[in-house]
């Protein structure tokens, strides 16, 4: 009699620990960094376009330079072309950063050093990417990056 008192006693226990919900609460993931680009523009004779990636409410800004469109057959190998780029962010009317960078371009696409930057939550950062090079005026190309945290 003993023994089928201990089997279900285990038994009830073993039911007990399954009806017991759990106390044990997951801590909310990390949000994935996620990766936005702007429309593209032409500046300087060449195709521009700015790209941003948050994570949580840092964001890192590039700038990228190609060609407009593929080199005309049998046409030479275009010159190198010395080139101003200027990477701003902002947040409303505040500038958060700024990165001048002096580039070479040749032919292949080029990206700028990265520009990283501290928002505040839910906030919008506001990036502007421009290029220059004389005689060509720049059109600065911009991204808008809602930040969460």
């Amino acid at each position: 009699m003993t023994r089928s008192l201990l089997l279900a006693a285990g038994s009830a226990a073993l039911a007990l620990l399954g009806a017991a919900p759990a106390t044990a609460v997951a801590a909310p993931a990390d949000p994935a960094p996620v990766t936005t680009c702007g429309y593209g523009g032409l500046q300087s004779g060449l195709w521009t376009k700015v790209c941003g990636t948050v994570y949580g409410g840092t964001v890192t800004l590039t700038g990228q330079i190609s060609l407009a469109g593929p080199p005309s057959p049998g046409s030479p190998a275009p010159q190198p072309q010395q080139l101003s780029t200027t990477l701003t962010a902002y947040q409303g009317t505040q500038q958060l950063g700024q990165a001048q960078q002096g580039v070479v371009f040749t032919a292949s696409t080029v990206q700028t050093n990265p520009l990283t930057v501290n928002a505040s939550c839910g906030s919008t950062v506001h990036a502007v990417f421009s290029v220059s090079s004389y005689p060509w005026y720049n059109t600065p190309v911009t991204v808008d990056l809602p930040t969460t945290c």
